[in-house]
């Protein structure tokens, strides 16, 4: 993921001051155990990336976390597209990170914490997998993750960003640096009926760049115009 809120975003301001995060014991794999090899997965990379975030989303369930799901794969999850971007993301609380990333070191995967600081990163089967504590420039917050649903990911269930919040982190993550409308439109597309665009629209304010992608989808029809307020 290349911003929070998505595989569409820029990077911006911080989540959690003094987080105590990096690959401890100077990067090495964790002693707990094996990081997980990607010689047993298939050469299809979408397919490896799914294993990834099924994994970390177990180890996540099994220490009783509370997370969602986010960014291609949550898309994915409620029935976009297969094309897979470049990572498995993952939202959580700033002041949970910590906890998260021990757990994943603990089930053997290298974490580390990168200049940018609203999230960590892991890596699973070698694939990049980001835990994500603030999107679209807010942090990440109970209410989100409670409204998240549960959905499978291929074999495995856990908490999804719900279609609105996730179309949210998409489009409010937009700015004159970062401004990929192709990488969210077939996301828009795919789940324009199961969006609160609305609510979408409010909670992005009046930023020039959620509102000019806005006006694209009204102009290829996938979503309405707002209704006019008498």
């Amino acid at each position: 993921m290349t911003r929070n809120g998505g595989d569409a975003a820029p990077a911006r301001r911080a989540g959690s001051p003094g987080l105590r995060l990096a690959a401890g014991r100077g990067g090495q794999p964790s002693p707990h155990g094996p990081e997980p090899q990607d010689r047993h997965l298939p050469h299809d990379r979408n397919q490896a990336i799914l294993e990834a975030a099924k994994q970390v989303g177990a180890l996540l369930k099994r220490k009783g976390h509370a997370f969602a799901l986010a960014g291609s794969v949550a898309a994915y999850a409620h029935g976009g597209s297969e094309n897979l971007q470049h990572d498995a993301d993952f939202c959580v609380r700033p002041a949970d990170a910590e906890e998260v990333a021990d757990t994943l070191r603990e089930g053997g995967l290298t974490v580390h914490a990168p200049p940018e600081d609203w999230l960590i990163k892991a890596k699973c089967f070698d694939q990049d997998v980001d835990i994500i504590f603030e999107l679209a420039h807010q942090p990440v917050s109970l209410e989100m993750l409670e409204r998240a649903e549960e959905l499978p990911v291929d074999s495995v269930r856990m908490p999804v960003l719900s279609p609105t919040d996730l179309l949210w982190s998409l489009v409010g993550a937009f700015s004159e640096h970062h401004c990929d409308f192709g990488a969210v439109l077939p996301v828009a597309r795919a789940l324009r009926e199961k969006v609160d665009w609305d609510r979408v629209r409010r909670d992005c304010g009046d930023e020039p760049m959620p509102a000019a992608f806005f006006f694209l989808l009204e102009r290829l029809n996938v979503i309405s115009p707002p209704k006019e307020r008498p």
